[in-house]
């Protein structure tokens, strides 16, 4: 069965708005001195604390090699510093500098006005409408991508 024009349209417009959140939010990051890459573990220790680069690792669902690339670039741009592990001798202990959470913390803040100009014109009942469908699209998406994974 084909998809019908409305579907199609529906998907373009989904495309294009990834597009374009992917661009605004590149823009943000590059503004605030962090890269797609570097972000999330910056917003890793920003929820969880300092961690080690294997705990990071973990979290991020990544090589303990990538965190180290990860973690030496955002110590040279200021917003990570490592320190000896307090119980652990072996380990490393990676925080977030003042510069990392003032970053974080205006982040949350652009993060809070973009929801609020996004959906200022929604009333209640449909930004319910739209965040249920648009939760039944990522769960396709994510079956999608799952299954694509164990067939490899």
């Amino acid at each position: 069965m084909a998809a019908t024009p409305l579907q199609i349209a529906t998907l373009d417009q989904v495309l294009e708005l990834v597009v374009l959140l992917d661009t605004d939010m590149t823009q943000a990051l590059a503004r605030d001195g962090l890269t797609k890459s570097r972000a999330p573990l910056v917003w890793a220790l920003q929820q969880h604390g300092p961690s080690t680069q294997k705990a990071l690792a973990d979290r991020l669902g990544t090589t303990p090699r990538n965190v180290t690339g990860l973690v030496d670039g955002l110590v040279a741009t200021g917003f990570v510093t490592r320190q000896p592990h307090p119980t652990d001798r072996r380990a490393t202990l990676v925080s977030l500098t003042a510069q990392g959470r003032a970053v974080m913390e205006q982040m949350a803040a652009d993060h809070d006005e973009l929801a609020q100009q996004l959906f200022a014109a929604f009333g209640p009942r449909d930004l319910e409408t739209f965040a249920s469908g648009l939760g039944s699209v990522l769960d396709v998406i994510r079956t999608h991508l799952d299954d694509a994974r164990e067939v490899r």
